[in-house]
């Protein structure tokens, strides 16, 4: 029951804090491996709505930060939105493939998955910022070499978005290695991981049942 509520606090704890502007490097965030590791470690309906009620929440928080510090930035358009729309396809993506490894897998398993999981949030992302190209860049025509611009260049003033996938590797699969080693902590920890499988103890003779003969010499 303790590592039922307490390893989603420690995990949104974590995405909420991360998810302050400017804390952290950009395009290098937890995201990936929150959504990847509630799918593995969370249970029941709370692996799906928990982790995207989050996601909602902070990705309307930081809208509304960004349409006030900068209000020519459009985050309100339906373009934006239907490319931030986008992402929860990608996270749901990622729900499922934490799920299709599982609490059990090992830590290293674990932390591959979130790799992988990593890599398709890359691809689904940028696929989306090519197709609805909220902010119209030049770049991103609707051909094969526009789609393949989005996925290694980027747009012309912009970092390189070779880069955003090297950060999203990097932070996917580091904090996918922090949050599985504290799900797995936490677990140990729990009296009903420590019993789980263990055989009730065998009885000794003397707790042993009374002999029939007795059993008639007493009736």
């Amino acid at each position: 029951m303790k590592s039922k509520y307490l390893v989603p606090a420690i995990f949104i704890a974590v995405l909420a804090l991360s998810r302050v502007p400017g804390l952290l490097p950009l395009d290098f965030s937890p995201v990936y491996a929150f959504m990847f590791c509630a799918g593995a470690f969370f249970t029941g309906s709370l692996a799906w709505w928990l982790p995207l009620a989050t996601m909602l929440g902070t990705d309307l928080a930081l809208n509304c930060y960004y349409s006030q510090k900068f209000p020519d930035s459009h985050v309100w358009s339906g373009a934006n939105l239907a490319n931030l729309g986008f992402n929860y396809v990608a996270y749901i993506v990622m729900l499922l493939l934490g799920r299709g490894f599982g609490a059990r897998a090992s830590w290293l398993k674990l932390v591959g998955g979130g790799l992988v999981g990593a890599m398709l949030f890359y691809l689904l992302t940028n696929t989306a910022a090519w197709f609805f190209n909220p902010y119209q860049f030049p770049e991103y025509t609707k051909t094969l070499a526009g789609w393949i611009t989005a996925l290694t260049k980027g747009a012309g003033g912009y970092p390189p978005t070779w880069e955003f996938f090297r950060n999203t590797l990097l932070s996917g699969g580091l904090f996918t290695a922090l949050f599985a080693a504290a799900a797995k902590t936490v677990a140990a920890e729990s009296p009903a991981e420590k019993t789980a499988g263990q055989q009730a103890p065998e009885k000794s003779d003397s707790e042993a049942e009374p002999a029939a003969g007795t059993e008639e010499a007493s009736a």
